[in-house]
């Protein structure tokens, strides 16, 4: 039988994969948010994203990525991955580490421009150092820091690293951003 076929009556290869997980992602009309984001200097941005009064981007729905503190130049977000963000060998998927490195180090960035002023990533360096897993039942709180390292009016510079909830580093990154008028 080749791949493409179907398996066989009684030989359904899932019947033994347990039973089948959900998760329902729902998220606002990203427009909205972005309409408001000219509007607003960065940090003010952000800061009303933490307060509830601008909503979260999408991407923070699917991954559960939220804003903890937001300063000039300085931001702290937390994640709490879930089994649906594993790879094949069952640890956490490093692209969802370097989605939340990139989150952290650019919304940094972000904190230093004013209103009308955009942004986004040119370059993202990953540096993995331990692998994270999910503990049923524990804590799996993850705290990317992110901070700019050199503000600029066409380029920015940033770095973050990500925790696990023992404190220990899983990842570090220096990430460079376009700024735009």
């Amino acid at each position: 039988m080749s791949s493409s076929e179907p398996a066989a009556a009684g030989n359904d290869p899932a019947q033994h994969w347990g039973d089948q997980r959900h998760k329902t992602v729902t998220w606002y009309d990203p427009a909205t948010s972005a309409a408001l984001g000219l509007t607003m200097s960065g940090l003010e941005f952000l800061r009303a994203m933490m307060d509830g009064t601008v909503p979260p981007p999408p991407i923070s729905q699917v991954f559960d990525f939220r804003p903890v503190s937001a300063d000039v130049g300085d931001v702290v977000f937390t994640c709490e991955p879930d089994e649906s963000a594993y790879n094949p060998i069952g640890l956490v998927h490093g692209g969802l580490v370097c989605t939340l490195l990139d989150t952290a180090a650019a919304c940094a960035v972000h904190t230093t421009l004013a209103a009308g002023t955009a942004y986004t990533s040119l370059e993202i360096k990953v540096n993995y150092v331990r692998p994270v897993q999910i503990v049923p039942g524990g804590t799996n709180t993850l705290t990317a820091h992110g901070w700019v390292t050199r503000p600029g009016r066409r380029a920015a510079f940033a770095e973050a690293d990500v925790r696990d909830a023992a404190g220990r580093v899983v990842a570090t990154a220096s990430s460079t951003c376009l700024v735009m008028s």
